[in-house]
């Protein structure tokens, strides 16, 4: 099977010709605009339609994302064949969907919480990504134990 198979994980695609992650440039906006006011027009529609005080939304839509991680969980189990009673229940293409869920879901709860979730989450990202050693460090690209 190959690694681009439905049934097996897909390989990450490396960021540089040199299989490092690709630098974040701080003083070049990120392009998110497109992604983000998709992510606010599903907070205006959520808000449109909720009939709960605001406090009790927030805390749900903070809840939703251990929903959409258990589906995740249960997806992964599934494409693995790891439950003898189901097999294979599932294909790594619905694991590859129940992950941009948590993203999204993680991404509305972000934008519910703060009007400032595109510059938060850049931030963070760059925080992040700025950690990542290059293969010009002398780091070998092992998982971190």
């Amino acid at each position: 099977m190959s690694a681009t198979s439905p049934d097996s994980p897909s390989a990450a695609a490396p960021g540089t010709a040199s299989g490092g992650a690709a630098p974040l440039d701080p003083a070049v906006p990120l392009d998110t605009t497109a992604v983000w006011d998709a992510v606010d027009e599903i907070v205006r529609w959520l808000d449109r339609e909720s009939g709960l005080p605001p406090e009790q939304e927030r805390l749900l839509r903070l809840l939703k994302l251990s929903e959409e991680a258990g589906e995740v969980a249960q997806a992964v189990i599934g494409a693995t064949g790891q439950n003898p009673r189901k097999g294979r229940s599932h294909t790594w293409d619905e694991v590859h969907g129940e992950l941009c869920d948590v993203i999204v879901t993680a991404m509305v709860a972000l934008r519910t919480l703060t009007p400032g979730a595109r510059g938060v989450f850049d931030g963070h990202l760059r925080r992040i990504a700025a950690r990542v050693p290059s293969p010009a460090d002398g780091h070998r690209d092992t998982p971190a134990r």
